[in-house]
């Protein structure tokens, strides 16, 4: 019998947690106005636009989340989508990060932006090879799961805790520039 920690119904309702979380942050931006009335409505096709000369947002802290946002849905899809190969996973890296920049632009909460696609795909696959990782070391898939939902149970509780501490104090920590003007 399946432990509670070695469970996919668990995986499936981690991943469900988080897939709400991400529409909060990346979509509605924790619903506050003064991002909202901050922002302008834009679409840049060119990743890392910087590279290539052009102006552009460049700001490592932000290049860094947008990767680190998606790991776990890297992580999950290596638990529940064991037979999918590789290249098969990337689409769906790529079409979910799509989905949240086009759902910014359009529900006009943000910009589309290309460099996002790129980091939040790099994210998805950095997830993935980490639980490709874990089953190596742990030797079996079932107990690579059971860490990862540990981990992932700890860290939602932890994270979910911090945004609804962040929300109800109507405390904001990124983007402090669109608050001072």
């Amino acid at each position: 019998m399946t432990s509670f920690f070695q469970s996919k119904r668990l995986t499936y309702a981690l991943l469900l947690i988080y897939l709400i979380s991400l529409v909060w942050i990346i979509v509605l931006k924790f619903n506050l106005v003064a991002y909202h009335a901050g922002v302008e409505r834009s679409i840049n096709w060119i990743p890392f636009p910087r590279l290539f000369g052009l102006p552009g947002q460049g700001d490592r802290h932000e290049l860094l989340l947008n990767v680190l946002i998606f790991v776990p849905y890297g992580l999950y899809s290596g638990i529940l989508w064991q037979k999918w190969t590789f290249p098969r996973l990337i689409p769906v890296f790529l079409t979910s990060s799509f989905l949240f920049e086009s759902s910014q632009y359009f529900l006009k909460y943000g910009a589309f932006d290309a460099t996002d696609l790129v980091n939040n795909t790099l994210g998805g696959i950095l997830g993935w090879i980490t639980y490709q990782g874990l089953k190596k070391l742990a030797k079996s898939p079932k107990l690579a799961r059971k860490w990862v939902n540990i981990f992932a149970l700890i860290g939602t509780g932890i994270i979910l805790g911090f945004l609804l501490f962040l929300k109800f104090n109507q405390l904001w920590i990124f983007r402090m520039q669109l608050l001072e003007s």
